[in-house]
């Protein structure tokens, strides 16, 4: 019996942080949607104009919640410069941790966002996680604030060593910065002045 018990209580943490609560739930919700940095890009000549689009998928799973992810200039939607899978999961009813992946083979999901059908066909097996690249989130008050670990996401683009990743995320905007740093702590890549603002599309 005591065995059964030390058992349970190995298990039970885990199982809980894997379940879809509330809290999960809202921070989802929250996130998923159609972003779109024109109205700050036309405001401020040193910021492109990008479209970000976050939506959910595999909605039977219970280990959380799952997002595709498309990021592209808008003169070139066709073509996102950025494709994620995000596995949000919570760790306690105001802290969650967004796993980043990218797709074996995303191309051919290009515009998947838009296209169900074509986003049935995705595969967990076709997932590969980006390590050191996960995101804590912490909620404060209806924003979620977070940011990847220091020095812990690495990254070649442009001589960078290792890239940082920040994120404030409200009803209806996100900040997003995201930049790369050498070896010796300079910038290599990225927005310096602040993140993109992406303001989000009416449902």
């Amino acid at each position: 019996m005591r065995r059964l018990v030390l058992l349970s209580l190995l298990v039970l943490p885990c199982w809980s942080h894997a379940q879809r609560t509330r809290a999960l739930e809202q921070l989802a919700y929250t996130m998923a949607g159609s972003y779109t940095s024109a109205a700050p890009a036309q405001a401020d000549s040193s910021y492109f104009e990008i479209e970000l689009e976050m939506v959910r998928i595999w909605p039977k799973r219970r280990d959380g919640a799952w997002f595709y992810v498309e990021q592209a200039t808008a003169a070139s939607k066709e073509k996102p410069y950025r494709q994620r899978i995000y596995h949000l999961r919570e760790e306690n009813d105001s802290t969650f941790i967004s796993r980043i992946h990218t797709i074996k083979g995303g191309a051919t999901f290009f515009g998947a966002y838009k296209d169900l059908v074509k986003l049935a066909t995705l595969s967990p097996d076709s997932l590969v996680a980006l390590e050191g690249c996960d995101i804590t989130l912490r909620r404060r008050g209806d924003t979620y604030v977070g940011s990847t670990e220091e020095g812990r996401c690495p990254s070649t683009r442009e001589g960078a060593s290792y890239t940082t990743s920040e994120v404030v995320l409200s009803a209806d905007r996100m900040v997003s910065w995201d930049r790369g740093w050498d070896a010796d702590g300079r910038q290599v890549w990225g927005a310096e002045r602040g993140g993109y603002v992406f303001l989000k599309r009416t449902r």
